[in-house]
């Protein structure tokens, strides 16, 4: 399940990739676009930034925006960043690989089998989806005019 973490966190870059180029927002504004609480979402958008997402400039004319193109950060990218491994158990991720303790033949079991079926699926949609296509999809059924907050 996606954590509130994650969720803020693709929430925040939407307000930021459909924000005007050049445009920096304040915290607050994000917060209250987004229903958020301002002292999650700054931790959150930290995190972002430590990772290179986002950029933010301090005093007058302060705020943050993104690093990179829309086009350039994955849903999946940010999930994994703050939810960690998208595999729903150990044996199953590629970046947390861990055995399990009561499994007798990993290689066949059936439980891991589905599991990375899971793992690939949510890996395949979440790391072909960006938040280009997040606002392009916005703007397609008019929840947003591209460009304007």
């Amino acid at each position: 399940m996606l954590s509130q973490k994650a969720k803020y966190a693709l929430k925040a870059l939407f307000q930021l990739a459909t924000s005007p180029p050049g445009t920096m927002m304040l915290v607050a504004d994000i917060a209250a676009k987004e229903n958020a609480p301002k002292k999650f979402l700054e931790l959150i958008l930290l995190e972002l930034k430590r990772d290179g997402i986002v950029y933010s400039l301090r005093g007058r004319n302060g705020g943050y925006a993104l690093a990179r193109p829309p086009g350039q950060v994955t849903v999946g990218q940010v999930v994994r960043l703050m939810d960690g491994p998208l595999a729903p158990i150990p044996c199953a991720s590629l970046s947390a690989y861990r055995p399990c303790n009561d499994c007798k033949d990993e290689e066949f079991c059936p439980v891991r089998r589905v599991m990375r079926e899971v793992r690939d699926a949510v890996a395949e949609i979440l790391d072909n989806r960006t938040l280009a296509d997040m606002t392009a999809n916005a703007a397609l059924h008019g929840l947003i005019k591209v460009g304007v907050t």
